[in-house]
């Protein structure tokens, strides 16, 4: 009987030892790879009902410019929420003229780091154990740095002239321009025309170099053959 009591005792030494090391498991580390995606600003605030406003900054140089960076898991679904460290504004200061400039807001009223603060919270926690903050924004700098989609565009008279344009061929430009095939997501204008509005890449764990999309990531926004891309 003492040493059925004693197995009782170390099944529940064990027993609680797995919670805790599950309650410790840092989540951030189960992901895969990240979804990189830029915007173009002028299709995001051309929606009806949409009111834009510059940043504090003015209005920044004609380009696309980042919306997220998102880890994602094997299903090609992104984490999110994940506990830890909330963001601090102080730890990305020596980059933030580069953000307002690379990752700008034109929300109004203006919310300038609110948007940074949620994308940190949202998807850069759940990155944390491959990228701190000041690691995680500065990896989304550098990824805008080397893909230059609105240079790609340009190359091929492809110009943000409201005109329309066959999304093969969009597709087509920037897959030659980055060596990766990206998935393209539209919006509608406030007349409903089908517009560009984000393009997005995958970017391997370490946030450094595009990878193939291993499950691209789903969204509501088809295309349609042909799309406008709106002046800036």
């Amino acid at each position: 009987m003492a040493k059925y009591g004693s197995f009782i005792t170390r099944l529940v030494l064990l027993f609680n030892l797995a919670l805790l090391a599950l309650a410790n498991n840092d989540l951030s580390t189960d992901f895969s790879a990240f979804y990189f995606i830029q915007q173009w600003l002028p299709s995001y605030c051309n929606q009806k009902g949409t009111n834009c406003c510059y940043p504090p900054t003015g209005k920044p140089a004609t380009n696309f410019s980042i919306y997220g960076l998102w880890p994602y898991q094997d299903d090609g679904s992104c984490l999110q929420n994940c506990p830890g460290s909330t963001f601090d504004v102080s730890l990305i200061k020596p980059i933030e003229s580069m953000l307002q400039q690379e990752w700008p807001s034109f929300t109004c009223p203006e919310i300038g780091r609110k948007f940074w603060l949620h994308e940190w919270n949202k998807h850069g926690t759940c990155s944390k154990s491959v990228l701190d903050e000041m690691a995680y924004f500065h990896a989304a700098l550098n990824l805008k740095n080397k893909i230059n989609i609105f240079q790609a565009f340009a190359e091929t008279m492809i110009q943000p002239n409201d005109q329309f344009y066959p999304l093969d061929n969009i597709t087509t430009m920037i897959s030659l321009a980055t060596g990766f095939r990206p998935s393209i997501f539209c919006n509608h204008d406030a007349q409903g025309d089908s517009q560009i509005w984000q393009v997005l890449l995958c970017v391997d764990k370490s946030g450094t170099e595009l990878v193939n999309c291993s499950n691209p990531y789903k969204q509501q926004g088809n295309c349609a053959s042909t799309i406008k891309f709106p002046s800036w």
